[in-house]
């Protein structure tokens, strides 16, 4: 699998097997008046992508030439699979050059396995997500924890074969018997388990098709959380089928480990606009992570939270609590790239192994421990953000 430059295949030269591939054309979306914001000198500066894999499907399909001809100077490198890239997923040595990878690098697949997973806690289902892995660089992200020692994103270009699967299922369901904690009245589907589409739609319509596609099932709402502002979807129309989570934690934890993300006060700022342009705007209060000062840095936060909020937010905004998950061969991965985020997430003293829903075996907090932190929290919202009700805390 020989590396090809573009925009410079010859026509005698074909790519992947195929014709060369357009570099635009009525694929590329047309940016509306002003320009978009992943056009943006800030956008680029989060995804100055140099180096693209991909598998020759989704190359060749119409969401990857719109990626090829977002990013025409890129060098497009053939793959067999999004999974397999031993120079990304093999190699321990990409953890030493963990940011520029992030920003840099790009990933093309076809999603072959579509499931819905029953959930229960967030949403009532977990969607086929339209990608895997994320440019932002959170210390704690679980899914390096499954692909191996590098995570850029991976986009899955056939979003169309992702509706259609949404599509069918949405209509097999009907209408929701009973409220739950997940919503009163609407199936509720996470779309962004395993990336941030939020930060996706920096690459692709992906984001954007999901939305279109919800705002027409009015038994069904999309959500997923974010921690990156992307004010290019205030103009998606989602008539409140779609729940954007914000997802916050206390400042300085999120300077240490939230790299690349917005600002919190950003995030929180944000949610009155998202509100006004027709999301349904809740919040995460995750990860939790116990360290020195952590119940008043909690408070503080919750504090601004009640102080800058409009009450129009207030009124229909819903919280998640989760306390930090971590893992051990996370940790050994961090201390590669990252190690002062592993002196408050490494804290074997008041953790204990667990196994995962998904058969993981993974590190959280000692039981005893954990319920004292929950009913903590749960005190502190209770007092300084009463508004807030929590759909649940894990």
């Amino acid at each position: 699998m020989s590396p090809r430059s573009f925009p410079s295949p010859h026509p005698q030269e074909p790519l992947f097997g195929l014709d060369a591939m357009p570099r635009a054309g009525a694929d590329e979306p047309t940016p509306p008046p002003g320009g978009a914001f992943r056009d943006s000198a800030r956008a680029r500066r989060l995804l100055a992508i140099r180096e693209i894999h991909a598998e020759p499907a989704a190359a060749a399909s119409p969401r990857g030439r719109q990626i090829l001809a977002r990013f025409p100077g890129a060098r497009l490198i053939e793959v067999d699979s999004h999974w397999r890239i031993p120079e990304l997923h093999g190699n321990e040595g990409s953890a030493d050059d963990w940011m520029r990878i992030k920003r840099r690098t790009l990933v093309l697949g076809v999603k072959k396995t579509l499931t819905m997973r029953p959930n229960g806690r967030s949403a009532d289902w977990i969607a086929p997500g339209p990608s895997n892995g994320c440019a932002l660089s959170c210390v704690y992200c679980y899914v390096p924890r499954r692909k191996g020692f590098a995570n850029p994103i991976t986009v899955f270009t056939n979003i169309d074969r992702i509706l259609a699967h949404l599509g069918r299922h949405v209509a097999a369901q009907g209408r929701k018997p009973e409220p739950n904690q997940c919503d009163p009245e609407a199936w509720v589907y996470d779309v962004g388990e395993n990336g941030d589409c939020a930060v996706d739609a920096l690459v692709c319509d992906n984001t954007a098709d999901l939305v279109r596609a919800f705002r027409e099932w009015p038994t069904a709402k999309a959500s997923f959380a974010t921690k990156f502002v992307n004010p290019d979807l205030l103009d998606l129309d989602p008539r409140g089928r779609t729940r954007v989570r914000f997802s916050v934690m206390p400042a300085d934890d999120s300077r240490l480990l939230d790299l690349r993300t917005s600002p919190v006060d950003r995030r929180i700022a944000a949610a009155a606009d998202f509100l006004d342009a027709g999301y349904e705007v809740h919040f995460n209060l995750s990860p939790v992570v116990i360290r020195p000062g952590w119940r008043d840095a909690w408070a503080e936060l919750l504090r601004h939270m009640d102080d800058v909020l409009p009450a129009r937010v207030k009124r229909q905004a819903r919280a998640e609590i989760i306390m930090l998950t971590h893992n051990a061969d996370l940790h050994e991965l961090n201390l590669r790239w990252h190690p002062r985020g592993e002196d408050v997430l490494w804290q074997p003293a008041v953790q204990q192994t667990k196994r995962s829903q998904n058969g993981a075996l993974n590190l959280r907090y000692r039981d005893d421990v954990k319920r004292r932190a929950l009913g903590d929290l749960r005190e502190l919202v209770a007092r300084h953000t009463p508004w807030l009700i929590v759909r649940y805390a894990f």
